[in-house]
């Protein structure tokens, strides 16, 4: 453990507290409120990117959490900076990611005089964050840092608010550094995980559902090697499609948005659902109709990081506190049964997710996103990371791409628009030899599309690719569904993204012909700048299986009826 030296400011011992903990990135927009720290920072190895607004900060953050399992580290002033922030901090928390939100504040002499941007943050973020605090004392700094590494990580992971008093940061602390954090991880008791077994050994219908955060490249090779033992058909909850290899052969597909009719199905008539580090919450439940709430039929066995989520929306047959790393590693190391009557609804159930995006659906319109995203799945590198955000452009990467490994998929469970750039540009920080691509539709792409300029200066070549139906496209979908042929607020001028590449210093290419698409992005992956790839898609190209004017015609037709 590190000394502190005496006189060192309280913004330099919390720089070294971060450097002890392994930090190695942290994502900005400046404030004048936490200058000290931007000071610290300058010399202390932490490489820092500097962003174009503060929610995207916090999403970069959000991503790396997500992407490495450890705390993504964002900086951001007060008042209207933190407020920015809160996007990418409801990402967090609903996506169970690991970050630390810190938060410059007002004089701790001006409290309670709604001084200039003094908010309440404890207040502000108490029910959106597991621990929102301020620190008062420079000597408790170690203490606090430490604690948000350790709360962040802890059980069912999520971010942590940290506010740091201007006048506080520049006082001078001989406090010592904290150890380092390690990350406590809940292990299956050994009677639990033979009661499992017996269970699945017993079944005739199972079914394994991963899901959840803070997953390793060990657990996922571990879980694996159990499903192969007792050759389970295996589901991801949605977004997690990266924790199973899509071409397993017992990988059955993922329980999203419009998923696969047949895998649902296959989840409804299971007799026994494991469910490992997800909580089943409403789009992999599709609206919690899976199973029944509280007491589902299916023999439910939960296996959860977090106590407080067994039994919070559905009781378990079988509840486990266990994390999915030592669980995997638990289930792993079973002997498989003598008796695997499923084995051939699991070669079934791969093949139907095969079929389901073996092919690009047809689609109205000049650009087929199908054959686009189908096109990437087979030039893409295994370890390519695909980055978006949300709207129904996205129905076609859950269907169509297929991802091998962790984390080459970073997108929010929240479905939170304006993810996909500053996500991209996260991981291009993160893995600077990984190809990353951002995949955005027009209405998500502009909710965040300045950090495009952040990746021109930092000279990441990513390549982000923008769907344009001139449209707010979910939105229109559930209008039209709901209000047909009664269209207000959802169309959308939009402009030449190719343009807009280009006056950032980047490049761009327009592509409004399927066939035109290799070549653009051959092109945009070799220019080695930032690049932008517009795709004039017809607004009728909703979904890979209804068009807009079918879904309104039916509407229409119902109505009628």
């Amino acid at each position: 453990m590190d000394e502190a030296r005496p006189g060192r400011t309280a913004a330099r011992v919390l720089v070294d507290q971060l450097v002890a903990n392994g930090v190695r990135h942290v994502f900005t927009v400046p404030g004048e409120s936490f200058l000290p720290v931007l000071d610290a920072l300058r010399d202390s190895g932490i490489a820092v990117t500097t962003c174009r607004q503060e929610g995207a900060a916090a999403m970069m953050a959000e991503a790396h959490g997500k992407a490495t399992g450890m705390p993504g580290i964002c900086f951001v002033t007060r008042g209207p900076g933190a407020t920015n922030a809160s996007a990418g901090l409801h990402v967090a928390q609903q996506d169970s990611t690991p970050m630390i939100l810190f938060v410059g504040q007002i004089e701790r002499r001006f409290r309670e005089r709604e001084a200039f941007q003094e908010l309440d943050y404890r207040a502000v973020f108490g029910p959106m964050a597991k621990w929102a605090t301020e620190i008062d004392d420079p000597d408790r700094v170690p203490e606090f840092v430490a604690r948000a590494f350790a709360t962040a990580t802890a059980g069912r992971p999520g971010p942590v608010v940290v506010a740091l008093p201007k006048d506080m940061l520049t006082e001078a602390t001989a406090a010592p550094l904290a150890p380092p954090f390690r990350p406590v991880e809940a292990a299956p008791g050994e009677e639990d995980v033979a009661r499992l077994a017996d269970l699945v050994a017993s079944a005739e219908r199972p079914l394994l559902l991963l899901g959840g955060s803070r997953w390793s490249e060990g657990a996922c090779a571990a879980i694996a090697r159990f499903a192969e033992a007792f050759d389970l058909p295996v589901a991801t909850s949605y977004r997690r499609s990266p924790l199973f290899d899509a071409l397993h052969p017992n990988y059955a597909g993922d329980l999203g948005l419009a998923p696969n009719p047949k895998l649902v199905a296959r989840a409804r008539a299971a007799d026994l659902l494991v469910l490992l580090g997800g909580r089943l919450g409403e789009i992999p439940s599709q609206g919690y109709s899976l199973l029944d709430v509280p007491g589902p039929r299916t023999r439910l066995v939960h296996i959860h990081a977090g106590p407080e989520e067994l039994g919070r929306v559905y009781q378990p047959f079988l509840a486990i506190n266990a994390s999915p790393a030592r669980t995997a590693a638990a289930l792993a190391r079973l002997p498989a049964p003598a008796r695997i009557p499923w084995r051939e609804e699991t070669r079934a159930a791969h093949a139907e997710f095969l079929a389901w995006g073996e092919r690009a659906t047809p689609q109205p319109g000049g650009v087929n996103l199908g054959e686009v995203i189908i096109h990437l799945r087979e030039v893409l590198p295994r370890d390519a990371v695909l980055c978006n955000g949300a709207g129904n452009y996205a129905a076609w990467i859950h269907r169509f791409y297929r991802f091998r490994g962790l984390a080459s998929h970073i997108a929010p469970t929240s479905a939170s628009m304006g993810y996909g750039v500053p996500a991209a540009v996260a991981m291009k920080r993160l893995w600077p030899q990984r190809t990353v691509v951002s995949i955005n539709g027009d209405g998500d792409f502009l909710m965040n599309g300045q950090e495009f300029a952040t990746a021109v200066q930092y000279r990441l070549p990513l390549v982000v690719i923008v769907a344009d139906n001139a449209s707010y496209g979910t939105i229109r979908m559930h209008q039209e569904r709901e209000f047909p042929d009664r269209v207000v607020a959802t169309d959308l001028v939009n402009p030449d993204f190719a343009a807009y590449a280009r006056a950032f210093g980047g490049l761009g290419w327009t592509v409004e012909r399927t066939e035109d698409f290799p070549a653009a992005f051959r092109e945009a992956s070799a220019c080695g700048r930032p690049a932008i790839i517009h795709l004039k898609i017809a607004t009728d190209a909703i979904t890979p299986g209804q068009t807009l004017t079918q879904i309104r015609d039916r509407a229409v037709a119902g109505r009628a009826a």
